[in-house]
């Protein structure tokens, strides 16, 4: 889902690399770039590679090979005057070009249906892990208790079919990818295309690595500024709001995470498309519901959906929020509320009085609001 970003931090293809080598994980020589100027490199071919966190950058054209110095430049200019799903590309990372005989797939990541990790490896790798045949990959599910064993890295290498010089080079990459998932709080940490060289050599041709991003307090060494927002998320971190841009129509505010994704999931069963991720908190303070709707007007929703489960919130200060944020912010969009908890009687009453619908179940408002929009 597109608003997993808020609780899981991607790190770049450089970063995700640098977590390698410490873990002894084999990478090809590579060098990241910011700026074309004073730009050498000696060995080629050379990858150039664009470092943004959405997928399909080769596709897009933002994974170019330059054969000399001239070519080198030419390509990391072009590359980064590129936006690629809308993301300006604002660094490139040049890596050695590998001479590939073979690509595997492997990651780790967690199981959420089984509360455990997965290890997936196949044989079919440079591809999406979706579009491989499942009886092509080998499972296996770590116990939280047991932890990994080197005993888990042979028995996928014998269910693989691997090669015995492969396999030992499989097992010692595997088990780096074991403990830096455990050392890092990882949510994935993923290796594809996993390339085995025409000497013989496995070496990690991609890296793709997904941190929560609660634990970020524990590990100084990820820098802060390694996701990436949208011109609008960045407005809204920098006033205090927790906010993931979306691609439809309906703008959301809600009082918590959870309560923010059970929206965007009712939402989305119900046909609506929901602009935005806009998280609340447990915040009932007139300004801090004022200053959303500011941040909402400038995605220019059709239609403003509001979830407010009142604990620690109390529902008619909200209410009083919204009414001062129409009149303030000048929104002229469907407004409809739901509205539970403390004092939601009172809250329903001021938002009725001002014309604006609220209720107390929440697909009650989802229904509503997705046939206002849908009016227009």
């Amino acid at each position: 889902m597109l608003y997993t970003r808020l609780i899981e931090m991607n790190l770049y293809e450089y970063q995700a690399k640098e977590l390698f080598r410490k873990y002894n994980i084999p990478v090809p020589a590579g060098k990241h770039i910011e700026s074309p100027s004073n730009l050498q490199w000696d060995k080629f071919p050379v990858v150039v590679k664009a470092q943004v966190l959405v997928g399909g950058r080769g596709k897009a054209g933002g994974i170019k090979f330059a054969n000399d110095q001239k070519e080198l430049l030419d390509k990391t200019r072009e590359i980064l005057s590129m936006t690629i799903k809308g993301l300006k590309v604002n660094s490139v990372y040049l890596e050695e070009k590998l001479d590939i005989a073979k690509e595997y797939y492997v990651s780790i990541t967690l199981d959420r249906s089984k509360r455990r990790p997965i290890i997936m490896a196949t044989t079919s790798g440079g591809v999406e892990i979706e579009d491989v045949p499942d009886e092509k990959i080998v499972k296996y599910w770590i116990d939280p208790v047991i932890g990994y064993s080197n005993f888990i890295g042979k028995d996928i290498s014998f269910k693989l079919k691997l090669p015995d010089n492969e396999s030992k080079q499989f097992q010692a990459i595997l088990a780096g990818m074991a403990s830096l998932y455990n050392d890092y709080d990882a949510e994935l940490v993923e290796i594809n295309p996993l390339v085995v060289t025409k000497d013989g050599l496995i070496i990690a041709g991609d890296a793709k690595i997904i941190i929560d991003s609660d634990s970020l307090f524990r590990h100084k060494d990820i820098p802060e500024n390694a996701a990436e927002r949208t011109e609008l998320e960045e407005i809204a971190y920098k006033r205090g709001y927790s906010l993931v841009e979306l691609d439809g129509n309906i703008g959301v505010i809600a009082n918590g995470a959870g309560l923010t994704m059970a929206t965007l999931d009712g939402l989305t069963l119900k046909g609506g498309k929901p602009r935005n991720f806009l998280d609340l908190g447990g915040s009932d303070d007139v300004e801090k519901v004022v200053g959303a709707f500011e941040i909402l007007k400038i995605a220019k929703p059709k239609g403003i959906l509001i979830n407010i489960f009142g604990g620690v919130t109390h529902c008619d200060t909200v209410a009083k929020g919204i009414i001062e944020a129409k009149k303030r912010v000048g929104i002229d969009v469907p407004i409809v509320v739901r509205l539970s908890g403390v004092n939601e009687d009172e809250g329903r009453k001021i938002l009725s009085d001002n014309g604006i619908h609220s209720y107390g179940d929440m697909m009650d408002a989802i229904n509503e609001i997705v046939k206002e929009v849908n009016k227009q």
